[in-house]
């Protein structure tokens, strides 16, 4: 491993860990008691994201829950960069946000279509005379549920222009770029799915209101469920992964699991990582991810925050062995191998020391898979992977597809367990 690649991965470690992450926790505390203030978070809302139609919903229970403030602020739809396939990412988020809903005890019923630009403009306006007015979240569903139903909306100010940027900015500011987001003393709390961290941190800070009830508002089902039964399962979870995304990292072991209960079939599905397809990923996106990774990975028990990113020619590298691999029957082991070695090992897989260590502990011999390296035989199979995932309205990874349900993201492995008990 070369001196930089070691200083990187030591100071990504540390930058991740728990003990950090405890030490600029206790230093806000400590200045929001010098201040005098009550706990509070900054709530990012944005007109059609149907997440921020969720996240209207449980803000109520959490302020009923816990010693906290909630300061709403509206925002617009992320950036170019930050959404660089705007339309399957709308079309997505409403099915994701309908199928979270009903897990969540939500409510939230897609359409089929995104709100026009006229009257996602007058929910915006409707919006933004409200925000300092006493039960916001209780008035902008009321606004929001009449803006996905097609129903007639509130008359607002002549424009929210300026109330948008103001909010844009400041989420900017903060470092981030999506709607229903929550920032409480530093740290970013995404939707309903990652409210119960901040529960966390409330309790921890003894903010929970006497009487509260002791379960949190929503934590994703683990998967697979300890009842699962792989009788009438379906015989294939494809999994579409890339060597450069931490979140397949930390979803494999679980979906080799998930699979195995049910007597499925695992098929590798490998693709390129985003900005190896010319997605953009900003440096802002790529720390919100990293951190976010880390207290998933901690939560879980998954080693994780010793980071050697294998971006460009490690990944080439690795991909051009991974054929051989699935070949031997030992894909699924290659994998993970390279994939722990990258993210929790500091391993460099761009060095022939860094790869041989990751391949030969796979059980795969050295000198044969050393050869493939440099070959271009694996790419028609990745780019086959990348279109079909595409084809299904979906271009980022870790995903998964049984049968005709494909679903995106380490924490909606459910969706698949729930298609594989049907």
């Amino acid at each position: 491993m070369s001196l930089k690649t070691q200083l990187v991965s030591q100071v990504t470690q540390y930058v991740t860990g728990e003990a950090r992450q405890s030490k600029l926790r206790a230093a806000a505390e400590r200045k929001r008691q010098r201040d005098g203030r009550m706990h509070q978070a900054e709530y990012f809302h944005v007109a059609g994201d149907p997440y921020s139609h969720l996240m209207l919903q449980v803000l109520p229970l959490l302020a009923a829950r816990y010693e906290i403030q909630v300061k709403p602020r509206l925002a617009p739809p992320p950036p170019d960069w930050a959404a660089p396939e705007r339309t399957k990412l709308e079309d997505y988020s409403r099915e994701d946000a309908g199928r979270l809903a009903a897990k969540a005890g939500l409510r939230f019923t897609d359409p089929g279509a995104q709100p026009s630009a006229a009257r996602l403009a007058q929910a915006e306006a409707a919006l933004a005379g409200i925000l300092d007015a006493p039960g916001f979240a209780v008035r902008a569903l009321e606004i929001s549920e009449a803006l996905w139903a097609g129903a007639p909306l509130p008359p607002g100010g002549e424009t929210a222009a300026a109330v948008l940027a103001e909010g844009g900015a400041r989420r900017e500011a903060l470092g981030h770029y999506l709607g229903g987001m929550l920032h409480y003393e530093g740290e970013w709390y995404w939707g309903v799915d990652r409210l119960h961290y901040l529960e966390r941190r409330l309790r921890e800070l003894g903010a929970k209101k006497a009487g509260a009830p002791e379960a949190f508002l929503f934590v994703q089902p683990d998967s697979p469920q300890a009842d699962a039964n792989p009788g009438g399962a379906a015989k294939e979870v494809h999994f579409y992964l890339s060597f450069r995304s931490p979140y397949t990292y930390i979803a494999a072991e679980r979906i080799r699991a998930l699979a195995e209960a049910y007597g499925a079939e695992l098929k590798l599905r490998f693709v390129l990582p985003m900005v190896m397809r010319g997605l953009p990923v900003p440096r802002m996106k790529g720390m919100y991810i990293t951190k976010d990774v880390a207290r998933e990975a901690r939560r879980m028990g998954i080693p994780f925050g010793k980071i050697a990113d294998p971006v460009g020619t490690p990944v080439e590298r690795g991909y051009a062995i991974l054929p051989m691999a699935m070949e031997a029957g030992v894909g699924f082991e290659y994998c993970q191998s390279f994939l722990k070695g990258v993210w929790a090992e500091g391993i460099d897989a761009g060095s022939d020391a860094g790869l041989r260590q990751i391949v030969e502990r796979a059980g795969l011999d050295w000198g044969k898979a050393r050869a493939l390296i440099g070959g271009d035989h694996w790419r028609a199979e990745a780019e086959a992977n990348r279109a079909e995932m595409m084809g299904l309205g979906i271009w980022g990874v870790p995903s998964f597809r049984v049968g005709d349900v494909a679903t995106w993201g380490q924490d909606r492995m459910w969706i698949i367990e729930d298609a594989l008990a049907k």
